[in-house]
């Protein structure tokens, strides 16, 4: 019995997520970085900078900061993953599933660890 093939369904494993979550931090970063240099590009005089700065420190923005601080670190964390996996040990690919966990918990910590101080100075 042929199955249908819309039937079958495909299972999202940690190196899957861990890769597709990757590029899409990677591509966001890039974006980022692309706005922040014709952001600052085009602050050629001061009234120009003072009306810009103004409107990037709308809370929107502060919001949209600590999103950022999230992709770095999930990206820098799950690079360092890689990284492992790749060149430090033999058996890298028997562990994704757990060093991807691993990274996340770590990607946690310190997303909070800098994420209080700017939530703190967010609410000043």
């Amino acid at each position: 019995m042929k199955k249908n093939i819309y039937e079958v369904g495909y299972r999202y494993h940690p190196g899957t997520v861990a890769w597709i979550l990757h590029r899409l931090s990677g591509l966001a970063l890039i974006l980022y970085l692309v706005l922040h240099i014709w952001v600052i590009h085009n602050l050629d005089n001061p009234i120009g900078f003072n009306k810009v700065m103004g409107f990037l420190n709308e809370p929107l923005f502060k919001f949209l900061e600590l999103g950022l601080w999230g992709v770095i670190v999930y990206h820098a964390t799950n690079g360092l993953r890689i990284i492992t996996v790749d060149f430090f040990t033999m058996k890298g690919a028997k562990f994704q599933k757990q060093m991807f966990w691993g990274a996340v918990a770590i990607g946690i910590v310190i997303f909070i660890a800098g994420a209080v101080p700017f939530v703190g100075h967010l609410v000043k």
